[in-house]
């Protein structure tokens, strides 16, 4: 896509965005499309800047403002954006609280109060909203606080209208009710996505997948270790969940915010998917081969848990970091062992269909081996990984 599409659909105005969550995988790619387009000023907001993605945007400085905010405190979040001079445009919400158990009432609470927070000074001082784009994902047609739905020989391919699980609570579906609360009675339409397993390259994301096997890869080949997969046979060998491309994720956001006939629809909903199926048995030698480090046999093994066996690698990171000069961080800030052991134990398959945004224009797809091996490649450049 152009940048021209992008500037010729809105030609009544110069396009104002803020993008909520701006440091993370989805946020990072989001800022660096939308500083590229003629015209547009970009807000990123989070709670702490992050140097990788800063350095990412500084050739269009101009165009881009960094503004520091905890959004879960109100009175901070009215004062940092009321103080935005120009009226907003488009808003992209790519950010969640996670200080409480996940889809428990604290967390909904929470994260309905944190958006509403950011939403008020907004829709109180512009007139020319045009547009809300909210990601949650496909954890929309399960429920955490219940056993998964699983159909049809444990298979279920979920598509934008089934309805939503009538068995616990779901913080995703607290925010799409406040969008459509707050926009009403606004001449602005809101969208909704959701990827599957994002892809990318973040240091402040806590359920970062390329994270996780990034430091692991390099751990292994540190220490000379065997390049183990540890989860269910299923997950192993079978499709159990669909992966998203951040940068194809971003372009959809940037997609359904500015097409003229889609832009100002409320409440539609779109999967956010690569459009190609995989499995972890395919992907794992390209993946081994990528970081240098040793298969043994199958690969698989059953009773393997990263949480218990990366436990003691911390310093061997450290060494690492040190070695090769990477930015400085600490293991948990690209990989949580926790996420990795749960997501290769997939108790269901959440699969979806992209057929539908496919339908309306938004063709782009991504093969998943292709997309895994590149963020290994942009996580090396932004040297977070050797």
């Amino acid at each position: 896509m152009t940048a021209d599409l992008y500037r010729g659909s809105l030609s009544d105005g110069s396009p104002v965005a803020v993008v909520f969550g701006v440091t993370g995988l989805v946020g990072k790619e989001l800022a660096r499309r939308l500083v590229s387009f003629p015209g547009w000023k970009v807000y990123g907001v989070a709670r702490r800047p992050d140097v990788i993605a800063a350095f990412s945007l500084s050739y269009a400085a101009s165009n881009y403002h960094f503004i520091p905010c905890d959004l879960l405190d109100p009175v901070e979040t009215e004062r940092k954006l009321s103080a935005i001079k120009e009226d907003v445009t488009h808003v992209f919400w790519i950010t969640w609280a996670n200080d409480f158990p996940l889809d428990g009432p604290k967390c909904c609470e929470q994260n309905r109060a944190m958006m509403r927070n950011a939403l008020d000074p907004i829709l109180r001082k512009s007139t020319s909203l045009k547009h809300f784009s909210l990601q949650t994902g496909m954890k929309h047609y399960v429920s955490l606080q219940s056993p998964f739905d699983v159909t049809e020989q444990g298979m279920q391919v979920y598509d934008e209208m089934c309805p939503r699980v009538n068995t616990g609570r779901n913080f995703y579906y607290d925010m799409e009710d406040l969008l459509e609360e707050k926009l009403a009675n606004v001449k602005a339409g809101w969208s909704v996505h959701r990827p599957g397993l994002l892809i990318g390259s973040s240091r402040r994301t806590l359920y970062n997948a390329m994270g996780c096997l990034g430091v692991y890869g390099s751990i292994c080949k540190h220490l000379n270790l065997p390049f183990v997969f540890g989860g269910s046979r299923e997950s192993w060998k079978e499709s159990c969940i669909d992966s998203s491309d951040a940068g194809l994720v971003a372009e959809q956001h940037i997609w359904a915010a500015t097409d003229e006939k889609l832009g100002l629809r409320k409440g539609e909903a779109y999967n956010a998917i690569d459009g190609t199926r995989f499995t972890w048995k395919e992907i794992w030698p390209a993946l081994a081969n990528k970081f240098g480090v040793e298969l043994r046999g199958e690969a698989f093994v059953e009773d393997f848990w990263y949480s218990k066996e990366m436990d003691d690698k911390k310093e061997a990171w450290r060494e690492i970091v040190e070695r090769k000069n990477l930015v400085q961080t600490e293991v948990e800030d690209l990989a949580n062992w926790g996420f990795l052991d749960i997501l290769f134990r997939c108790p269901a398959k959440m699969l979806g269909t992209r057929s539908k945004a496919n339908k309306l224009g938004f063709t782009e797809e991504r093969r998943a081996e292709y997309s895994i091996l590149y963020w290994v490649d942009q996580m090396r450049h932004e040297r977070l990984i050797p």
